[in-house]
């Protein structure tokens, strides 16, 4: 009989994927996963315009069936204006928690012409699972180019991919 748990046997667990794009702009900090990047642009958005971040959240969120981001975090509310977003991934992780799920892993990926950001890749991925209280292992980046297409590929832009695995966690 199948009902609305898991199927006996089987491991509960979901997969969440998240996506987020903001457009580079003069006057703005490049932030991505939390950590300031040097460079003479930086996202636009009404929170810090953390596009990583905010991927990771919409992931965790769709898998743990908890909607997304703009509900959680509406644009039109003035509470979250230049809002820190790891401050938010830690509210969303939390009510994931809350509804008993637990990170098994986040694998992402930033892509954005300029800067480089390989020199970067070990801090993002401290500060996420940090952020996350989970091992740093459960947490990989990735760092793409447009190779010259599109707004990614002419530095208009930053785009980012998450995907997670979550799992039931055990009462």
């Amino acid at each position: 009989m199948m009902g609305g748990g898991c199927y006996a046997g089987f491991m509960d667990i979901r997969i969440g994927l998240g996506r987020d794009l903001h457009r580079l702009v003069t006057g703005r900090r490049l932030v991505l996963g939390g950590l300031e990047i040097p460079f003479d642009k930086g996202e636009a958005g009404h929170s810090d315009g953390d596009a990583l971040t905010h991927a990771i959240i919409d992931a965790l969120l769709g898998a743990a069936g908890l909607g997304d981001i703009g509900e959680l975090f509406p644009s039109d509310d003035e509470r979250w204006k230049d809002a820190d977003s790891i401050a938010l991934l830690k509210i969303a992780d939390g009510k994931v928690r809350e509804a008993r799920w637990r990170i098994i892993n986040i694998d992402c990926v930033v892509s954005c012409e300029r800067p480089r950001l390989l020199p970067y890749r070990e801090a993002l991925r401290a500060r996420l699972a940090e952020a996350l209280g989970i091992e740093c292992g459960r947490v990989f980046v990735k760092a793409k180019t447009g190779e010259g297409l599109g707004d990614i590929g002419v530095g208009a832009a930053v785009e980012a991919v998450a995907v997670c695995l979550l799992e039931r966690a055990q009462s």
